[in-house]
């Protein structure tokens, strides 16, 4: 089979697995993100009772492999009576995964601006809260914007472990391509520029995002 044959008969399942590798990315980005600013906020804030919960939740995720966390939610949970179904539980995943490691970011941030800007708060009469709101927060917000949209693009790349809960994004839509081609090369290429692509393009919005918060010239 030539390639233009290949691709032509590729395409199809190729462009579908795509579409649910961007599902996956982008709700875990949009449903982790305010949990990563949830859990920053508690751990900064040092809420009482929950603050040492999410340190542990970050330690958690941090310390295991997605794939294990993966086979916890979709495998483990019908143990006691949770099912969830393979996109649900791919989602929920992800979620929980990048919203820790966003929350480090987010926090690592925080401790980066200068304690005089949180003094600068309390002698302009602000709480803590007001000072993390209206004085902290938007340096902070500058300072991640590179990290977190970082974390977006391994996202995407981190969608391809799905897979093994058998749904069909990019990774298991070329395995299954390939079980009936035997044109192991060529489609592995193709499913690597299909994720180069997607990752160049979600550069462009971090380079849009960096301007949009960028300080004033």
């Amino acid at each position: 089979m030539d390639l233009a044959s290949l691709f032509a008969l590729a395409w199809p399942m190729l462009l579908k697995g795509t579409g649910y590798t961007l599902m996956f990315a982008v709700a875990s980005m949009i449903f982790g993100l305010p949990l990563a600013g949830l859990v920053t906020l508690i751990r900064v804030l040092q809420v009482w009772g929950l603050s040492n919960l999410m340190a542990v939740y970050v330690s958690v995720i941090r310390g295991t492999p997605l794939l294990v966390q993966i086979f916890i939610f979709y495998y483990g949970l019908p143990s006691v009576g949770i099912e969830l179904s393979p996109i649900t539980a791919g989602i929920l995943t992800l979620t929980l995964n990048v919203a820790a490691y966003m929350s480090e970011t987010l926090r690592g941030s925080i401790n980066s601006v200068t304690q005089g800007q949180w003094q600068a708060g309390t002698s302009l009469g602000l709480t803590r809260d007001q000072t993390l709101r209206y004085v902290v927060g938007p340096q902070a917000l500058r300072a991640a914007v590179p990290s977190l949209s970082n974390s977006l693009i391994s996202l995407i790349k981190d969608t391809s472990l799905v897979s093994v809960i058998a749904v069909t994004e990019l990774m298991l839509a070329t395995k299954e391509l390939i079980s009936t081609t035997f044109q192991p090369f060529p489609l592995y290429l193709g499913a690597a520029a299909i994720y180069w692509v997607l990752s160049l393009s979600f550069e462009q919005i971090q380079r849009w995002m960096e301007k949009r918060v960028a300080y004033p010239h």
